[in-house]
């Protein structure tokens, strides 16, 4: 339904021609590989001019210096670039000039034009200084799959990968080993390591179809709804507190469970956007729907005493501006809140007119409750409380109709009777779970814009109506411009950025690092793709699919470049660090839900189920009452049941003081929009794997299990310990180093009995006698 209502909107508008436009923009992008010395100016030139100049001379009218514009093709051809003569152009004098005074940029900026750049602008504008748009603002284009003379593609996306290599001179690595393969296509799927048992069958299993029958059986895992909502949630800032100084404790987990079985149904990714967005605002919407609102929900609540409710109204409104452009147009409006943006295109007015469409949500910017959710929300009461709810209402109704029609004593008996019941039921309805949603105001807010960003300045002179960047186009005729205007727009088939931003999410989480490096910009300032073409291939195709994200994910995970050995010679390491070639198949670091789960998974405590209300696993007493006593939210109560296993996706999430041991491995606070985690490497690691409850507790389930399990020698339950870990067998060397290891610590307990005691009691799980 949302998905043909959008195509005819939007095809009205003409999106042979848009295509057509966008053939002739990225031509020297489609180019490249033949004109390997031809200047691209959206790739090359552009980035310098965004890099050294835009800051005084581009888009920010406040800003600027001395009426020179260079992010627009005209300015800078009337007064600072001569097409044709590079010696002629005051571009080139400036930042070749040795005069301290006319050198461009000044030495107090920092910013150095290096003498490549310098070549590469003379080069360009010799030859006529062609211009182009920003490859990000133009619609992807069909582009035809590279022919290339081997048998290596297994299907497109090898076309493009192996085209690019061979234009480097490079060959692509040999594919990695069934059992590396299978670990990490199970990591990136649902999360969690294969068994030793799954491997097995997966090695025997010679068929043409193997792959694809993991791949199948990964994709229809319960668990892969759990590994895909990791990264949504770090976009959404979902937690399970306010934030701010109070931090008090909400209850947004019918939302997460959402986005579990959305990805878990294939819930089209089009209407994974628009419901999460307005789904509010769909005709007859669903409780399933509503509860996708939740999305932007998810902003941090002001409950501290004499603030300004408006002011924190307007700052949950840009919360939702800046989360809204990160997660679906990887841009950075926050930027012009106060100024019109100093490298893309979009200035205030566009800024406070996308604000527009979140103007009239129906909230308070400060709430006086002190617990729970706030308005606006709805109820999700249990199969059990519905029955009793309406068996209640029943009997209220009954006994109201009785009261009426009766007279003195029995009337005042009556009466009681029907207090009772209220009071039954408002005990009911005090335990029903609600979760927080969007809804609007029935008035319509009016928005201005606002001078420096401040919530007290509005510029009363021009009523600003809800509307899309200028650079992006505009909605369609005839609608309604409100929240399911904007998602339909985001979502439509010639939108240049929605489906570009999401396969490059898909992209970062199988290898790593997206096409584009920079998932949250995608603006001038944000890194050109490594392989253009691919990624406007992989948006059309995702489009075409009917936004089948399990589909995308498939064609990834069964392509030869995702089957690569991450092993790579020192020469080719040394030729592309970073793997943006893709000459060698995907490494890196789990995130940290995904490093607890894996220890829990290998040790045999992995508690599996889905969904329900945060869990409080192991945390070092006492933390909380570092921050205001305790008192906001109460003291961490840690799970005394099965739940102190459960998958790291459902710790409980405290805005103000993350869980130390997933803090230590990255996790972010979920106070702001999040495109991708920071990696470090810190002896806060290392201490943390070795010192850590849960660690310690599953390293001694592990032990369990290989003394159960393993066999009856030494050998035999150390090669099965490895073997579960690692899922592969240990060299002769790595079991000479166990047995080596093995009888080290043996010795020590041996000297020192009492701390085997102390050993065994840690954790709650329970020790075999």
């Amino acid at each position: 339904m949302i998905r043909n209502f959008v195509r005819d909107c939007y095809e009205r508008r003409g999106i042979v021609c848009v295509s057509a436009l966008a053939i002739l923009f990225s031509g020297t992008l489609l180019c490249g590989a033949e004109e390997p010395d031809r200047i691209e100016f959206s790739r090359q030139v552009l980035p310098i001019l965004s890099g050294k100049c835009f800051t005084c001379h581009g888009p920010d009218a406040k800003h600027r210096k001395g009426d020179l514009r260079l992010d627009l093709e005209d300015a800078a051809k009337e007064s600072a670039v001569v097409a044709g003569d590079a010696d002629a152009s005051e571009l080139i004098a400036r930042i070749t000039s040795d005069d301290e005074d006319l050198h461009m940029p000044p030495a107090a900026t920092g910013k150095v034009v290096s003498p490549e750049e310098i070549e590469i602008l003379r080069n360009w504008i010799n030859a006529g200084a062609p211009w182009s748009q920003h490859w990000a603002f133009i619609p992807p284009a069909p582009v035809p799959v590279p022919q290339v003379d081997s048998n290596w593609p297994q299907n497109e996306i090898d076309h493009f990968v192996l085209a690019r290599l061979q234009a480097e001179s490079l060959q692509p690595s040999s594919p990695a080993q069934r059992a590396a393969w299978l670990r990490r296509v199970s990591l990136d799927l649902i999360g969690l390591p294969p068994t030793p048992a799954e491997v097995t069958a997966f090695e025997d299993d010679q068929s043409a179809g193997a792959y694809e029958a993991a791949v199948d059986r990964l994709l229809e895992s319960p668990h892969y709804g759990e590994r895909l909502a990791i990264e949504w949630l770090d976009l959404a800032r979902f937690a399970d507190t306010n934030g701010y100084q109070n931090d008090f404790n909400r209850s947004m987990w019918p939302w997460r469970d959402w986005v579990i079985n959305a990805f878990n149904q294939n819930l089209p990714g089009d209407q994974f956007i628009v419901e999460q967005l307005a789904g509010d605002l769909l005709p007859n919407p669903t409780q399933s729907q509503l509860i996708a609102t939740g999305f932007n929900r998810n902003n941090r609540t002001v409950t501290e005493g004499g603030s300004i409710d408006e002011e924190w109204r307007v700052e949950n409104v840009v919360d939702r501006v800046e989360t809204t452009a990160t997660t679906f147009l990887a841009l950075t409006m926050g930027c012009s809140r106060c100024h019109d943006h100093k490298y893309d295109p979009i200035d205030r007015h566009d800024f406070y007119q996308f604000f527009a469409f979140f103007n009239n949500v129906d909230e308070q910017g400060v709430y006086t409750e002190t617990r729970g959710n706030v308005a606006p929300l709805i109820s999700l009461p249990t199969p059990e409380q519905t029955t009793q709810l309406a068996d209640l209402d029943r009997k209220i109704s009954e006994l109201q109709t009785n009261i009426d029609a009766a007279e003195g004593d029995t009337k005042e008996q009556l009466g009681q009777q029907l207090k009772t019941l209220q009071e039954e039921r408002a005990s009911i309805t005090k335990n029903v779970q609600t979760t927080m949603v969007m809804r609007d105001r029935a008035e319509y807010r009016p928005t201005y814009l606002l001078q420096r960003g401040q919530y007290d300045l509005p510029d009363t002179s021009e009523p600003l109506w809800p509307e899309v960047p200028k650079l992006l186009g505009q909605l369609p005729d005839g609608v309604k411009h409100d929240r399911l205007a904007l998602a339909n727009w985001l979502v439509a088939p010639n939108h240049p950025l929605t489906a570009r931003v999401m396969v490059n999410r898909i992209w970062q989480r199988m290898f790593g690092v997206g096409l584009v490096a920079t998932p949250d910009n995608f603006g001038v300032q944000g890194d050109p793709p490594s392989h253009p073409e691919l990624l406007d291939w992989l948006a059309l195709r995702l489009i075409e699919s009917g936004w089948d994200l399990k589909q995308m994910h498939k064609l990834i995970c069964l392509s030869a470049t995702y089957q690569q050995t991450s092993d790579a010679a020192a020469d080719l390491i040394a030729r592309d660090p970073k793997n943006r070639l893709l000459a060698r198949g995907p490494r890196h670091r789990l995130p940290a839900e995904l490093i607890r789960d894996y220890a829990l998974a290998v040790s045999g405590l992995l508690v599996d189920r889905i969904g329900g209300p945060s869990v409080k696993p192991y945390q070092p007493a006492g933390l909380w009452d570092e921050l205001a006593g305790g008192a906001n939210g109460g003291p961490y109560e840690v799970a005394q049941d099965d739940n102190l296993y459960r998958r790291s996706l459902y710790t409980f999430r405290k805005r103000t003081v993350s869980h130390p041991t997933l803090g230590t491995f990255d996790a972010p606070s979920w106070e702001i929009c999040q495109a991708k985690r920071s990696q470090t490497n810190t002896p806060l690691q290392a201490l943390a794997l070795l010192n850590d409850l849960t660690y310690v507790e599953t390293a001694r389930h592990l032990g369990m299990r290989m003394l159960a399990e393993g066999g009856d020698t030494l050998t035999s339950r150390l090669k099965y310990g490895f073997t579960l870990a690692t899922l592969r067998q240990p060299t002769a060397t790595e079991v000479t180093k166990l047995i080596a290891g093995y009888n080290k610590y043996l010795q020590y307990f041996e000297e020192q009995p009492a701390n085997v005691t102390l050993y065994l009691s840690q954790g709650m799980s329970q020790v075999p006698a």
